[in-house]
């Protein structure tokens, strides 16, 4: 259920709202244990992820680091190769 919860910080461009709000819907589908909720919990369910989504931003926005910005594509490079490897039937 969270395997689209990434690391947002210190990335050029820096993370968009989309992203976030992805980021902050996968937390609260999993701390809530539910993927969609019923009708009787959709405005809590609703509120929970903008609370998440603007505390993310707000996170984002306060961190300082001296490293080099990490490259979105060199990352996502990585990542697939990494599930290659991993996933990769052996012959």
């Amino acid at each position: 259920m969270c395997r689209n919860i990434r690391p947002l910080h210190n990335f050029e461009p820096p993370a968009t709202d989309d992203e976030i709000r992805a980021a902050a819907l996968q937390f609260v589908r999993k701390i809530s244990g539910f993927t969609a909720p019923s009708r009787a919990n959709e405005a809590a369910f609703a509120r929970a992820v903008d609370e998440v989504a603007g505390a993310s931003r707000r996170l984002l926005a306060g961190l300082t680091t001296a490293a080099a910005p990490r490259d979105r594509d060199v990352e996502a490079a990585r990542a697939r190769e990494r599930s290659r490897l991993r996933f990769a039937r052996e012959a």
